[in-house]
């Protein structure tokens, strides 16, 4: 792997859940992230998938320092940054940005696209002189593919292709060195996506920037990322390149998940295992014990509820290194039965 430039380690957000009117008290706590660990290299793009609720967008915040966490630390280039606040803060809120969800709501009607993209110049005028950033408002809208003659448009002329192309132009604003992008095609037509994906790749090489890559949509994550991180009910439970977590996946939420991803081609489609997991996800405020996936999974033993898993090497996978050989928090990741199904479900094309 590149150079580290993000460390995440023992991250942990906990919101409270309390009661009362006059005395609250503390009744509980929403596990949003409860130990999450992760590098990032240096021009690397890091997919991070999984279901709704299962903290991912949680984890976004926390990485822009939207979010202070209940426990661990993000460092940047060697500096925890969990511990900052101020002029510190902020110089590395400069670095690391992030490309929002919705780009419907995610930009303010009552501004100019001139202001939206410009409006991190205001916020740190370091970046650039004051009689220079409207040229540089217009060169970023040319670097993302707008007209520049735009600047004095609003959101609403827009549409939510051009939006998003308009919330990426403010990430860059400052030149960054990570982004953060949340979901950032979910809410855009499949045509549009594709754009918007191309345009990414482009601004990455371009920019030499590293991305944090947060979706749903495994294909698109097959797409652009360069190593994948699996999340469910607030941890990280598979980790990987991602020829080894889409051609090997080892967790059995990993594979249930790949083996929803639609297949084209009919013939493959015909000799492909669906796996239907039985149950609903816990609630975050009740995990269940040891391994939290163990209440769906078909593989469950008792030793599931009693320990949690470390997110390792399966040690049956140590002494021979292979594209299976990554760290996958399942006990029985290197299960010989799950194994065939993993191979069953990703008979013939595979997912994307």
């Amino acid at each position: 792997m590149a150079e580290p430039i993000l460390e995440v380690s023992g991250l942990v957000k906990h919101y409270p859940l309390t009661r009362g009117v006059l005395f609250r008290r503390q009744v509980g706590a929403v596990k949003a992230v409860d130990g999450v660990d992760f590098t990032l290299g240096r021009g690397e793009t890091l997919g991070v998938v999984g279901e709704s609720g299962c903290g991912k967008s949680t984890v976004a915040k926390l990485l822009c320092s939207l979010e202070r966490p209940t426990a661990g630390t993000i460092r940047f280039k060697g500096e925890d940054i969990t511990r900052l606040s101020g002029k510190a803060l902020k110089a590395v809120r400069r670095n690391i940005q992030m490309v929002f969800q919705d780009p419907y709501t995610s930009l303010n009607p009552r501004m100019t696209v001139g202001d939206i993209v410009g409006e991190p110049y205001d916020i740190h005028p370091e970046a650039a002189p004051k009689g220079d950033r409207r040229r540089r408002v217009r060169e970023l809208l040319d670097v993302v593919g707008l007209d520049p003659e735009y600047v004095n448009r609003y959101p609403h002329q827009f549409s939510g292709g051009q939006r998003q192309r308009i919330g990426i132009a403010r990430g860059l604003a400052l030149r960054p060195e990570v982004i953060v992008a949340d979901e950032p095609v979910s809410a855009l037509d499949v045509s549009v996506q594709a754009q918007v994906i191309n345009l990414l790749d482009r601004l990455q090489a371009e920019f030499d920037l590293s991305y944090v890559f947060i979706a749903h949509d495994l294909s698109l994550v097959r797409h652009i990322a360069d190593r994948v991180a699996v999340m469910y009910l607030g941890r990280i439970v598979e980790t990987g390149r991602e020829s080894e977590i889409y051609d090997h996946p080892t967790h059995p939420y990993t594979q249930a998940l790949l083996s929803a991803v639609p297949v084209p081609d009919p013939e493959a489609r015909e000799h492909r295992e669906r796996i239907i997991l039985s149950g609903d996800v816990p609630s975050p405020t009740d995990v269940p014990s040891g391994c939290r996936f163990r209440t769906r999974c078909w593989k469950a033993r008792e030793r599931c509820a009693r320990e949690v898993p470390a997110l390792a090497v399966p040690e049956d996978f140590r002494a021979a290194p292979g594209p299976a050989a990554h760290p996958s928090a399942c006990h029985f990741a290197a299960d010989e039965q799950a194994g065939r199904r993993a191979q069953s479900q990703l008979n013939g094309n595979g997912p994307g």
